[in-house]
């Protein structure tokens, strides 16, 4: 049976994708838990209690990911806390589960919504992705990292599930690092 509202109907895992937002933002906002995403609370938590800590940590950035939440937060945190080494290692762990996570969780939702944008601009942009989408998101992860805007666009476009990953783990490492060293520097010098 055809809809009466046609334009809705198109739309309606897009539609619903933001109602979920929505309800996950004022989840966020009247539970309190906005609190937990602070430089200091997330890194009492890696320093106290280490198993649990590091549970939550990732737990969080996965939250943190879906709320748009920068992950460089979270990176910071770890840094400060574990220092480069494990701090960037935890990090880029808990970055694959936050990653992965978001894409399962809007493309459930969404779907592949942003194809319904049928325009000559985003068909140009799919080209591409579809082309080589393992080293399309390799190559916007070198520049966004864990970027939540991205995550939701690629669960959004259509692309598969391991292209997706395989070109998150490989594309991680080198902004992690370098995010690494700086936070690591800045550690020195501010706390230091």
């Amino acid at each position: 049976m055809p809809s009466p509202f046609p334009l809705l109907w198109r739309f309606r895992r897009l539609i619903v994708l933001a109602a979920f937002a929505c309800v996950l933002v004022a989840f966020y906002r009247a539970s309190g838990l906005h609190q937990e995403f602070s430089f200091d609370y997330l890194r009492n938590e890696l320093q106290d209690n280490r198993l649990s800590g590091l549970l939550l940590f990732v737990l969080l950035f996965a939250l943190g990911n879906l709320l748009h939440i920068p992950g460089l937060l979270f990176l910071a945190a770890a840094v400060v806390t574990l220092g480069k080494l494990w701090g960037g290692l935890i990090t880029y762990v808990a970055a694959l589960v936050s990653c992965g996570f978001t894409f399962l969780v809007v493309r459930a939702l969404g779907g592949n919504g942003l194809r319904l944008l049928n325009n000559r601009l985003t068909r140009a942009v799919f080209s591409h992705l579809d082309l080589r989408p393992a080293s399309s998101v390799f190559l916007l992860r070198l520049a966004f990292i864990t970027s939540p805007t991205l995550n939701y666009s690629l669960a959004l476009s259509g692309i598969g599930f391991a292209p997706y990953m395989l070109g998150t783990l490989l594309g991680l490492p080198l902004p992690l690092l370098l995010c690494c060293l700086l936070f690591d520097q800045l550690a020195d010098v501010l706390l230091g």
